[in-house]
């Protein structure tokens, strides 16, 4: 039985699912993860927020906190594109998500950390112990490995055809 080819996701709708799915797993993450260690969701959110606004971010209450938000999935946006862009001309990306999702979340850490947040206004610095694995895990498993997915969903796939016997001659 043929199997027809997979309709491929178009692009803004590959671009827009990614967002939302890194935007949510890691922010939830966040949420939980500090929440648990006593950390307030408005103080998870206006972090975010200081890094354009440095310390003043903890004063600026619900505003800050939703600009949190707002920078962190643009953060999100741009991450997800990055990939899905990229796996146009290296359709490799697209193909392999399981493998290479996770390596390109784990390269999105070492931007942020080794790059992004020394630039910015926030006091952030290099993570320890259980704190950076579970940065390490959640910048593989929820933000590289659904932007590797969101590229995969984007690219058609041919349907498999069965091998030929060769022939004698």
């Amino acid at each position: 039985m043929d199997a027809a080819p997979r309709a491929a996701l178009s692009l803004p709708a590959a671009l827009a699912l990614g967002t939302l799915a890194v935007g949510t797993l890691d922010g939830l993450d966040a949420l939980v993860f500090f929440g648990l260690r006593g950390v307030p969701p408005v103080r998870v959110l206006q972090s975010i927020a200081s890094g354009l606004l440095g310390p003043a971010a903890f004063q600026g209450g619900g505003a800050t906190a939703a600009l949190g938000v707002l920078l962190h999935f643009l953060i999100a946006a741009g991450v997800v594109s990055t990939y899905v862009l990229a796996s146009r001309r290296l359709p490799a990306l697209a193909g392999r998500p399981w493998l290479l999702g996770p390596l390109y979340g784990l390269a999105v850490f070492a931007v942020m950390y080794g790059g992004v947040l020394p630039l910015s206004a926030a006091s952030a610095r290099l993570p320890a112990g259980v704190v950076l694995l579970n940065a390490l895990l959640i910048h593989a498993l929820g933000v590289g490995l659904p932007s590797a997915l969101a590229a995969w969903a984007a690219h058609p796939r041919s349907p498999r055809v069965p091998a030929q016997p060769a022939t004698l001659r």
